[in-house]
């Protein structure tokens, strides 16, 4: 019954400083919705990615060294909806207080004190109906200590926490000193909280809406509230990590064993580190937001923060490395050639121990799983356990060292036992179709097949051949297509499923003795069961083979099919080529950065076939609106680009397909990873 908040004030609610916030609030969050209106013509309740950066730029933020303008209003908007929810949770502790006073005489004394009990391992807490208060007003005065111990004991005892007692905490936030900050009492509380077999996720969240985690710790209180302009990170910085403790937290207790299996198997192997992997998670993004690259800056915060928790020297050293290479294993998964062992020993260089290798993996699963719904999928934790077992074998000193002759004999015989039901010139004249990347890249069951695939092809006479398998556990869908060999095949393979609305994770493209190509295209999968996913794939698989055989023309179908996503248009992405021959001893790496859009994997590839390169493989990764394309290439003779001329023109015509950015064009692209056209070797 106020008529005012100011009224408030006077009723001892809310303090002077406290309704000082709460006007800026309301007038912050007023302007930005008249000028959502003003913008928009209409009453625009949504604050969306395509209105954003004009609204920042009306209310007048400017950009700072490592941050877009667009997220330093951002960042300001959330911060204010936090001081919102706080002052919230101030009034409603007023009105549950109020409401307490009303229960009739003895009724209210039997509720009041019958439920209020002290915690045997503190005076200054005791508890109320199962929720954690102070004992008295002047705990957190008497011993600041308290205030980490408050959140220590309600994870220990799994307290709910009593309002009064976190207006308390918002309220004495000033008590968090340097003196505090380097208390060994409090960091190893902290350190309890931050590692607890229960639920670590729940109480940092408490401390992070009470402020106390950003006082605490001062490098989290700058990513506090911190968004990112982009479609790919869909939460605040401190909101992910927050989140990435919950998913580690899932992994240790067994609730994620069938999307994580390598995950949860290794966990049981870490016990003694898992404290350290805590702490990356904590740590691992903490410099988002400055002029340096965050893995670095991150690492360096890692080696000033990690000895004030009470780590040693050397674990000090594993969680500064772990925060450092957080992005190294996800990077290299999807954006490199694992099947080309310089890839597995460079990123085996890196790693270099199986402690560190264990640890990364399930880092990287804990970071990509807490991005945001849909961002992770099976077909990246297959990459993930494949990149695993490589690097395994490298460090362990179990890589094969048979020679590709050896291995390929070996596969031909397998595969001819396997066909024992063929004919003897049946099986010779298979077998002489395939050259040895063929047989020493692809398993014998998916060889086996191929090999009915094309023999029932062929018995009917077709040049042109489609087949559909779901993958369940990978979440992807598999598109085979034996078709006639053309330069520019991966291209329209690549524009027929973006038109088709197929994301492309993955695809092995081989040529044949006899002039076909059998192409191997792995999409995501889009329904549950395997019957509507496998109708769903025969009509991508009809798309393909009606634009290759010239029934639809590619341009014509993507026109009318792929639509721009409306945020992507929001969006400013510098484009970039990079050339390197260090990768790989075999090829060129080209890697491509720009803004995404529907059928650009098409029409990079032709750009690529054009210039009379051969791609050996393309790994194509998109980060929402941003795409990071790798591909690896030859000339036509088999050798690397090696002539600077040639590769300035490579650069100049890639960068030509991003020349207008500002247009329609300027949406999302449906692929994620693929791997491009697989030429026969060099003889050896």
């Amino acid at each position: 019954r106020v008529k005012s908040n100011d009224e408030l004030v006077k009723l001892g609610v809310l303090s002077r400083a406290e309704n000082r916030l709460f006007n800026k609030a309301e007038d912050f969050l007023w302007a930005v919705r008249c000028h959502m209106h003003f913008l928009t013509g209409k009453a625009e309740e949504r604050l969306s990615f395509d209105i954003q950066r004009e609204i920042a730029e009306r209310l007048g933020y400017t950009a700072h060294p490592g941050q877009h303008y667009v997220e330093r209003f951002m960042k300001h908007y959330f911060l204010v909806a936090k001081d919102v929810g706080d002052l919230t949770r101030i009034i409603c502790a007023a009105l549950e207080e109020q409401q307490a006073k009303h229960v009739p005489g003895y009724n209210r004394v039997f509720v009041t004190f019958s439920a209020r009990r002290a915690l045997p391992d503190s005076d200054d807490f005791v508890t109320e109906n199962h929720r954690i208060n102070i004992a008295h007003d002047t705990v957190f005065h008497d011993n600041p200590v308290n205030i980490i111990r408050l959140f220590q004991l309600a994870d220990k005892h799994g307290l709910e926490f009593h309002p009064a007692v976190m207006q308390r905490v918002t309220r004495s936030l000033k008590l968090i000193t340097a003196e505090l900050r380097e208390n060994a009492e409090a960091n190893r509380l902290f350190l309890d909280i931050l590692t607890s077999p229960r639920d670590p996720s729940l109480i940092l969240r408490r401390m992070n809406e009470s402020g106390v985690l950003g006082k605490f710790i001062p490098d989290f209180g700058k990513i506090v509230a911190m968004m990112q302009f982009n479609m790919y990170h869909h939460y605040t910085v401190d909101e992910h990590l927050l989140r990435c403790i919950a998913v580690m937290s899932e992994i240790e207790h067994g609730e994620l064993e069938r999307d994580h299996p390598l995950s949860n198997q290794l966990i049981s192997t870490l016990k003694r580190d898992r404290h350290l992997l805590y702490v990356a998670l904590l740590l691992h993004d903490i410099a988002k937001g400055r002029p340096e690259d965050h893995s670095v800056a991150g690492a360096r915060i890692a080696r000033k923060l990690c000895p004030r928790f009470g780590l040693s020297p050397s674990e000090t050293e594993t969680v500064a490395w772990l925060v450092q290479e957080h992005l190294t294993m996800s990077m290299v998964a999807q954006s490199r050639d694992l099947n080309d062992r310089k890839t597995i020993q460079d990123f085996a260089d890196v790693v270099q121990t199986m402690e560190r290798l264990r640890l990364l993996l399930v880092l990287t699963v804990c970071d990509i799983k807490a991005v945001g719904p849909g961002v992770w999928n099976g077909w990246k934790g297959q990459l993930l356990r494949t990149l695993f077992y490589e690097t395994e074998l490298v460090l362990t000193g179990g890589f094969s060292e048979a020679s590709r002759t050896d291995r390929n004999a070996q596969a031909r015989a397998l595969l001819s036992e396997q066909l024992a039901d063929w004919t003897l010139a049946e099986r010779d004249a298979y077998l002489n179709l395939h050259y040895t990347n063929y047989f020493v890249t692809v398993s014998l069951d998916d060889q086996i097949r191929h090999a009915q695939f094309i023999r029932e092809a062929r018995r009917e006479g077709r040049t042109l051949a489609t087949m559909a398998k779901p993958h369940a556990f990978e979440a992807v869908t598999e598109i085979t297509v034996w078709a006639l060999d053309q330069p520019r095949l991966l291209s329209v393979i690549a524009g027929a499923c973006a038109a088709a609305g197929a994301n492309i994770v993955d695809a092995q493209i081989f040529t044949t003795s006899d002039g076909h190509a059998l192409d191997t295209i792995l999409i995501n999968r889009e329904f549950d069961t395997d019957d509507d996913e496998r109708r769903r794939a025969e009509r991508v698989g009809s798309l393909i083979e009606d634009v290759l055989s010239g029934k639809s023309l590619l341009p014509d179908v993507l026109a009318r099919r792929t639509k721009p996503k409306r945020a992507a248009k929001a969006f400013r992405i510098k484009p970039r080529v990079e050339i390197n021959n260090m990768l790989s001893n075999k090829f060129t790496v080209i890697e491509v950065e720009g803004l995404d859009r529907p059928g650009l994997l098409s029409e990079m590839t032709g750009v690529i076939s054009n210039l009379s390169l051969d791609i050996a493989s393309a790994h194509i990764t998109t980060f929402g609106e941003k795409i990071i394309d790798t591909f690896y290439v030859t000339d036509l003779a088999g050798e690397k680009i090696a002539d600077p001329s040639r590769q300035t023109a490579i650069k100049h015509k890639l960068l030509a397909l991003f020349a207008d950015q500002s247009g329609s064009k300027s949406a999302g692209k449906t692929s994620d990873k693929t791997n491009g056209r697989q030429r026969p070797p060099a003889p050896e």
